[in-house]
Protein backbone atom coordinates (compact mmCIF):
# COMPACT_ATOMS: atom_id res chain seq x y z
CA UNK A 1 0.00 0.00 0.00
CA UNK A 2 2.38 2.55 0.99
CA UNK A 3 3.87 2.76 -2.60
CA UNK A 4 0.31 1.85 -4.54
CA UNK A 5 0.40 4.26 -7.84
CA UNK A 6 4.09 5.85 -6.85
CA UNK A 7 5.62 7.32 -10.57
CA UNK A 8 9.00 7.97 -8.94
CA UNK A 9 10.68 7.73 -5.64
CA UNK A 10 13.62 9.02 -4.41
CA UNK A 11 16.07 7.29 -2.27
CA UNK A 12 18.45 9.50 -0.24
CA UNK A 13 21.84 8.71 1.59
CA UNK A 14 24.11 11.34 3.20
CA UNK A 15 27.81 11.13 1.15
CA UNK A 16 29.39 11.76 4.43
CA UNK A 17 28.27 8.52 5.92
CA UNK A 18 29.16 4.92 4.21
CA UNK A 19 26.26 3.68 6.47
CA UNK A 20 23.83 5.45 4.83
CA UNK A 21 24.75 4.65 1.40
CA UNK A 22 24.37 0.46 2.33
CA UNK A 23 20.53 1.66 3.76
CA UNK A 24 19.53 3.01 0.43
CA UNK A 25 20.69 0.08 -0.92
CA UNK A 26 17.82 -1.82 1.24
CA UNK A 27 15.41 0.98 0.24
CA UNK A 28 15.88 0.03 -3.20
CA UNK A 29 15.39 -3.86 -2.71
CA UNK A 30 12.61 -2.84 -0.81
CA UNK A 31 11.15 -0.31 -3.31
CA UNK A 32 12.03 -3.33 -6.02
CA UNK A 33 9.84 -6.26 -3.97
CA UNK A 34 6.77 -4.01 -3.24
CA UNK A 35 6.91 -1.14 -5.51
CA UNK A 36 5.31 -0.53 -8.82
CA UNK A 37 7.13 -2.49 -11.51
CA UNK A 38 8.59 0.28 -13.71
CA UNK A 39 9.31 3.12 -11.09
CA UNK A 40 11.21 5.81 -11.45
CA UNK A 41 14.20 5.75 -9.19
CA UNK A 42 16.63 8.53 -8.37
CA UNK A 43 19.56 8.58 -6.00
CA UNK A 44 20.19 11.42 -4.27
CA UNK A 45 23.23 12.12 -2.26
CA UNK A 46 22.61 14.63 0.01
CA UNK A 47 25.69 17.05 1.83
CA UNK A 48 27.80 17.50 -1.33
CA UNK A 49 28.43 20.79 0.87
CA UNK A 50 30.18 18.74 3.02
CA UNK A 51 32.49 17.11 0.46
CA UNK A 52 35.59 17.73 2.52
CA UNK A 53 34.19 14.71 4.56
CA UNK A 54 32.97 12.44 1.98
CA UNK A 55 32.76 8.66 2.48
CA UNK A 56 30.50 7.66 -0.45
CA UNK A 57 32.74 8.21 -3.74
CA UNK A 58 30.61 9.84 -6.79
CA UNK A 59 31.88 6.93 -8.82
CA UNK A 60 30.22 4.53 -6.24
CA UNK A 61 26.76 6.08 -6.05
CA UNK A 62 27.39 6.42 -10.33
CA UNK A 63 27.87 2.81 -10.42
CA UNK A 64 25.41 1.45 -8.57
CA UNK A 65 22.50 3.51 -9.85
CA UNK A 66 23.32 2.72 -13.49
CA UNK A 67 23.07 -1.00 -12.06
CA UNK A 68 19.47 -0.13 -11.03
CA UNK A 69 18.73 2.15 -13.85
CA UNK A 70 18.74 5.43 -11.28
CA UNK A 71 19.04 8.57 -11.80
CA UNK A 72 21.71 10.18 -9.72
CA UNK A 73 22.30 13.61 -8.43
CA UNK A 74 24.37 14.73 -5.68
CA UNK A 75 22.20 17.43 -4.16
CA UNK A 76 22.29 20.10 -0.74
CA UNK A 77 19.36 20.54 0.72
CA UNK A 78 20.93 22.84 3.54
CA UNK A 79 22.36 24.88 0.25
CA UNK A 80 19.47 23.95 -2.27
CA UNK A 81 22.05 22.93 -4.40
CA UNK A 82 21.01 20.33 -7.71
CA UNK A 83 17.22 19.86 -5.52
CA UNK A 84 15.66 21.78 -8.67
CA UNK A 85 17.75 19.67 -10.99
CA UNK A 86 16.79 16.32 -9.42
CA UNK A 87 13.03 17.34 -9.57
CA UNK A 88 13.30 18.14 -13.47
CA UNK A 89 15.15 14.93 -13.81
CA UNK A 90 12.54 12.67 -12.40
CA UNK A 91 10.09 14.47 -14.54
CA UNK A 92 11.91 13.98 -17.60
CA UNK A 93 11.62 10.44 -17.23
CA UNK A 94 7.95 9.70 -16.23
CA UNK A 95 6.05 9.92 -19.13
CA UNK A 96 2.70 11.81 -19.90
CA UNK A 97 -0.74 9.92 -19.36
CA UNK A 98 -1.67 8.93 -23.05
CA UNK A 99 -5.34 7.87 -22.76
CA UNK A 100 -5.21 5.70 -25.50
CA UNK A 101 -2.12 3.54 -24.43
CA UNK A 102 -3.22 3.36 -20.87
CA UNK A 103 -7.05 2.49 -21.32
CA UNK A 104 -9.19 4.76 -18.47
CA UNK A 105 -7.52 2.80 -15.15
CA UNK A 106 -5.10 6.06 -14.97
CA UNK A 107 -2.07 4.11 -14.84
CA UNK A 108 1.43 5.63 -15.63
CA UNK A 109 3.47 3.54 -18.27
CA UNK A 110 6.94 4.59 -17.58
CA UNK A 111 10.36 3.98 -18.54
CA UNK A 112 13.86 3.67 -17.30
CA UNK A 113 16.87 6.16 -18.45
CA UNK A 114 19.92 7.66 -17.01
CA UNK A 115 20.49 11.11 -15.93
CA UNK A 116 23.95 12.93 -15.38
CA UNK A 117 23.11 16.41 -13.96
CA UNK A 118 25.12 18.91 -16.12
CA UNK A 119 25.54 20.94 -12.69
CA UNK A 120 28.44 20.39 -10.18
CA UNK A 121 27.64 20.18 -6.28
CA UNK A 122 30.48 21.93 -4.58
Amino acid sequence: MYYRGSAAAVIVYDITKQDSFHTLKKWVKELKEHGPENIVMAIAGNKCDLSDIREVPLKDAKEYAESIGAIVVETSAKHAINIEELFQGISRQIPPLDPHENGNSGGIKLGNQSLQSSRRCC
